[in-house]
């Protein structure tokens, strides 16, 4: 490898260096410990220092030195890990360079040429390279040692690498962390000892950073029950983030392929890169803290001052700006933030040089003016571009928001936005909140509830003549603040469009939603046909939903959100969030919201694993811990606050609490997103403390929370008595004291608001880890309870099998963007289909785990038992199936192994191969192998099979399931009766030949294989001459060539060299059973059975016992280097 040129002091180097090769202008150079006098003490202590220090002698034994006459100074310029590599350097300088050298008349002017020249190279090297480090010279000497140490694929990308020390037991190992796309690894080599981890990133269970007495801060990584911990880094915090975004993405990349494929920045793992994953890391909290499209990428951040006009005074923060968004948050995060979308500017212009300024006014007559922002002049440029709008200097806006009389204004532009998307709209499509069509308030009504309900739309009223209104409003603490108290009932729809950023995807999507109910209409799925059955479970009680109106609007919501995102399609608990969403919300607008809440606020929560939910589930558990450590002592089973909890996750508290009491914590929702929720939870707990501590078990406990949530009001509710919930409670039925909404929700505050939402999300990343794992082991579970039922595995030896499945599975999805075998995985499936392999992968664990792996023709029977397992044909086969078949090969009887075997040489597994390249033997490459397992060669008495395999209900696809034709299908598997060995077709000629040979193969190696040898030449003799003596009784006078004499013939030339041109073996695969000619003779299992039990020699060696324990502790540590040969 040729390495940028830095100057070396030989003299200092020489005890360090053998000189191998030399000439007037270059040197080679061995490192002493290596080659003819390696080992000993030189070679351990330069293993330790090469191990240790970040130097060029860390990576390569060899190297090549540029000299000068009358010069100590040298330049290293290349470095290789062989001898050959280092040699092929040295011949090329001294054919391409050394000549060239000779005219230069100074060495300075001979050192500035090689140093360019090499440079040059480097530079050519690193066209096609994707190395985008800052220093590239390291990381390139880093990518080879990475190779060199851990030998994976060529494909495997590495990302970044850390010197730190891995713990064994109470002693550290300094070494390296290496950090690639698909694998966490470590190398480390002090005084002769070795050290090699590799731990690919979708077996880690728990990662985090932890600290105790011995280790002050180090990063703690668990992986299948095994504990691994990394300290001694420069940069933890760093390191602890980039490792959370790998094992994050690895596990979206093979657990949820769908929202992968769909992230276009990620889908290739060639192309990620430790800057891009930190600038991903930065725009994603960026979209998420001010609620934007996830499409959105943090491009620029400025730190400036923002003259904030009704306090009077400029805050001090980070402006933001993304494609389509100027964001500004000051430091604190919540004193003052602002969002000013692109589309509502009207001018971008300097203001005040001198303190650097730039004003941007927007649509409604508002600007914001920002001051000392770095390298302003050109940040006006850039926003007049994007905005399509021109600085002006004779702009008159002013950056005092507007007053009073603008108000209505205001307030006629926003409604005028949220209408934009309604034009041409479906006269179907309701355009009424149906709270202002059941409930419209009286305005001549004055009682004491309506009083403070018109004081809150008064309080929010100033506010919006103070911090404006709509998207580009100024969110203040008095924001926040207001909406801990309850959003007045005529603004609810509007702020939470505001506060969720739906706001932004309604106005960018105009029409949008038309669109969608009108193509939805009619559809008929699985996801309709669940909503049909919960839209008169959605708030019954309510009079929207006793008409109509509201079932009709709830359904075209509901279904249009289905037909936009199938993966999440339908969930349960949908339809309480949307059915209070359009209560205070027009149907467009509850669409979006719901939108929001699926696909931002609520990350995988409605699908069919909900892993969101469990995800939070798992934070909360946490946080009790944290904050309440009493109920934790008490509680000896955690999993009750996940059982209990569930509801209050994915409904938002609806189903639990009064309908009037929960929109405020919806409010709070909208606004905070889901640490509202978290808070609310611990104050739930906390303030049932000491009855929950008296509970014996936890239906007590369940009962307290429910007669707590019973007893929630609230009081300044303007709803009618006829739909307040809360107000319809018997209070002779309960003794509990009752509990305002708003009280409960500013205890939460008060007590648990200084939970930050980077926390919330860095909880979240670590707890997903761990519940994608633990549901990975509840699968593992189901499917070796399943398939023990069918084999003679040891439970233990079952469980390493599934995992080596399991593997397989994955690796083919490491290094291949397109993999066909990941597009199949559906975590939605039944266990047993979730992983499925195709031929090449099964073909790679046969060759590591079958006892007849040492065929010759072992490619070949991979193929065939591959064939015979698929027998829906649809060139993937389950872990059942794969067990199965080894079951056989390692537990089954002399008939079992036969019947297999036989089975194999027959249609529809058999078809007959035959390398293209001959100099490969029997082997078969992986074009050839796919090409020849997806031939449809079947036989006539198979046919009805596969006619029923055609009506499979798993042929549906993704369409609707028919429930009768699986519930029919199992029937038929029940009552399916033991194979018979009458009803095996006959085996005819050609495949009694190929059959004869496998058995052949098999026996080569054995103790006894010059006996083997000898009785199935006996036994084949034997069934030849019984064939012959049968075709003579049947027909005298049959010119049919002796069955005897083909076959011996054929036999004697097995391992001569095959004549059959591509074009004649073409032919041969498109006939569905060979024949050679009309009076072929072939043969029954029950001949060959009976015929091979009269030879001890074949029944002992099919019948000893064959343990695969020691096949799989070999593929445990050959797997990956098996599938990196691939």
């Amino acid at each position: 490898m040729w390495l940028k040129p830095e100057e070396v002091l030989l003299k200092s180097a020489l005890k360090l260096w053998v000189l191998e090769r030399s000439n007037r202008y270059f040197v080679l150079q061995r490192r002493r410990g290596y080659g003819e006098d390696g080992g000993g003490l030189a070679g351990l202590l330069m293993g330790t220092l090469d191990a240790v220090l970040d130097s060029t002698s860390k990576v390569a034994p060899f190297r090549i030195l540029h000299q000068t006459p009358d010069s100590q100074v040298y330049w290293s310029i290349a470095c290789g890990a062989s001898r050959e590599e280092i040699t092929e350097h040295w011949d090329w300088l001294e054919h391409n360079v050394m000549k060239t050298l000779s005219v230069f008349d100074s060495n300075e002017d001979v050192t500035s040429f090689v140093q360019g020249k090499i440079r040059g190279l480097i530079a050519e090297e690193g066209k096609g390279s994707f190395i985008k480090e800052e220093d590239p010279e390291k990381f390139r000497e880093a990518i080879l040692k990475f190779e060199k140490c851990f030998g994976l694929a060529e494909q495997e990308k590495l990302v970044t690498y850390y010197s730190c020390s891995y713990w064994r037991g109470r002693m550290p190992c300094q070494g390296w962390l290496y950090l690639s796309t698909n694998f966490l690894s470590f190398y480390s080599f002090l005084l002769g000892a070795e050290i090699k981890l590799v731990i690919s990133w979708d077996e880690i269970s728990k990662l985090e950073k932890t600290s105790n007495v011995i280790l002050t801060e180090s990063i703690h990584v668990c992986s299948r029950g095994e504990d691994h911990y990394f300290s001694m880094f420069l940069h933890i915090n760093e390191t602890f983030l980039l490792m959370e975004q790998l094992a994050n993405y690895a596990v979206r990349r093979l657990f949820d392929k769908e929202t992968f494929e769909s992230d276009l920045v990620l889908r290739d793992p060639l192309q990620i890169t430790k800057r891009g994953l930190e600038n991903r890391a930065h725009s994603e909290q960026f979209s998420a803290f001010f609620r934007l499209p996830k499409e959105e990428t943090l491009q620029e951040v400025h730190e400036c001052f923002l003259w904030v006009p009704f306090c009077h005074f400029n805050t001090l923060g980070k402006m933001c700006i993304s494609e389509n968004y100027i964001c500004f948050a000051s430091q604190d995060g919540s004193l003052c933030s602002i969002i000013i979308p692109l589309r509502e500017v009207i001018a971008v212009e300097k203001a005040d040089p001198a303190n650097k300024g730039v004003n941007i006014s927007t649509k409604g007559k508002r600007a914001f003016r920002f001051t000392e922002v770095k390298d302003f002049e050109h940040l006006v440029a850039k926003l007049g571009i994007r905005s399509g709008t021109t600085s002006s200097p004779h702009h008159t806006a002013s950056t005092e928001v507007a007053t009073t009389s603008d108000s209505d204004n205001l307030v006629d532009y926003y409604e005028g936005q949220l209408m934009a998307g309604q034009k041409g709209s479906s006269k179907t499509v309701s355009t009424e909140a149906l709270m202002t069509v059941f409930h419209p308030q009286d305005a001549d009504n004055l009682d004491s509830k309506m009083l403070k309900e018109k004081m809150k739309e008064q309080s929010w009223n100033i506010l919006f003549v103070e911090c404006g209104r709509g998207v580009s409003m100024f969110r203040t603490k008095k924001t926040r603040d207001l909406v801990l108290r309850g959003i007045p009932e005529t603004l609810r729809g509007e702020l939470w469009l505001l506060f969720s950023g739906a706001v932004n995807d309604m106005a960018t999507n105009p029409g949008y939603y038309t669109e969608l109910v009108e193509k939805s209409l009619g559809t008929c799925t699985l996801a309709t046909d669940e909503i049909e059955r919960d839209l008169r479970r959605s708030l019954p009680e309510h009079p929207a939903f006793q008409s109509d109106t509201g079932i009709s609007a709830l359904r075209r919501v509901l279904t249009a959100y289905a037909y936009r995102n199938p993966k999440i399609g339908y969930c349960q608990a949908m339809n309480i969030l949307t059915s209070v969403l359009l209560l205070y919300a027009k149907e467009e607008e509850a669409f979006w919201l719901l939108v929001a809440v699926c696909e931002r606020m609520l990350p995988d929560y409605f699908n069919r694993r909900i892993i969101g939910a469990l995800v939070d589930q798992a934070v909360f558990e946490e946080l009790i811990r944290d904050h309440l450590s009493q109920l934790t002592d008490h509680m000896t089973d955690m999993t009750f606050f996940s059982s209990v909890s569930l509801s209050w996750f994915l409904t938002l508290f609806i189903s639990v609490l009064p309908i009037e009491s929960a929109v405020s914590v919806v409010d709070c929702f909208f606004y905070d997103g889901i640490k509202a929720i978290l808070q609310l939870g611990l104050a739930v707990l906390d303030y049932n403390m000491d009855k929950l501590l008296t509970c014996k078990d936890d239906a007590e406990a369940v009962t307290v929370l429910n007669r707590f949530f019973d007893s929630v009001t609230n009081k300044d509710s303007p709803l009618p008595q006829a739909v307040q919930q809360a107000s319809n409670l018997n209070d002779t039925k309960s003794y509990h004291p009752k509990v305002d909404i708003t009280d409960l929700i500013r205890e939460s505050n008060e007590k648990y608001g200084d939970i930050r939402y980077e926390d919330v999300e860095s909880m979240r990343c670590r707890n997903r880890l761990y519940v994608i794992q633990t549901l990975e082991v509840t699968t593992k579970q189901n499917v070796l309870r399943v398939v023990s039922q069918d084999v003679k595995f040891s439970p233990s030896d079952l469980e390493e099998l599934y995992e080596l499945f399991k593997k397989e599975h994955f690796l083919s999805c490491y290094w291949s963007t397109n993999s066909p075998v990941l597009r199949h995985h559906d975590p939605s499936l039944p266990y047993l289909d979730q992983y499925r392999i195709d031929c090449q992968q099964f073909r790679v664990l046969y060759h590591l785990l079958s006892p007849w792996a040492h065929c010759a023709n072992r490619d070949s029977l991979a193929l065939w038992t591959f064939r015979l397992l698929d027998e829906n044909s649809d060139c993937l086969i389950n872990f059942k199936e794969f067990a199965c078949a080894l079951d056989v090969m390692y537990n089954g009887s002399f008939t079992d192994k036969l019947k297999l075997l036989f089975k194999l040489h027959i249609p529809p597994a058999f078809t007959e191969v035959e390398s293209l390249s001959p100099s490969k033997g029997d082997d078969l490459s992986k074009e050839e192998l796919i090409h020849f397992s997806q031939l449809n060669v079947s036989s006539p008495v198979d046919s009805q099979e596969a006619d029923a395999l055609k009506r499979s209900p798993e042929k549906a696809g993704k369409e609707k399931i028919d429930i009768q034709a699986y519930l029919k299908q199992w029937q038929d598997e029940l009552l399916k009766k033991e194979e018979n060995i009458k009803d095996l077709p006959r085996m005819n000629q050609f495949q009694f030949i190929q059959f004869s040979k496998t058995l052949y193969n098999l026996f080569h190696g054995d103790p006894e294989e010059e006996l083997l040898y000898w009785a199935i030449a006996t036994v084949t003799s034997l069934l030849l001459k019984m064939e012959e003596v049968g075709r003579r009784l049947q027909s005298p006078t049959s010119p049919a060539k002796s069955p005897a004499s083909a076959a011996e013939s054929s036999m004697d030339s097995q391992n001569a060299p095959k004549k059959d041109s591509a074009s004649q073996q073409t032919e041969r695969r498109n006939v569905q059973s060979p024949r050679r000619d009309d009076h072929e003779w072939s043969f029954a299992f029950e001949q060959i059975l009976a015929s091979l039990l009269n030879e001890p020699a074949l029944v002992r060696f099919f019948e000893k016992p064959l343990d695969i324990k020691a096949k799989v502790e070999n593929a445990k540590t050959s797997q990956l280097k098996a599938r990196t040969r691939v």
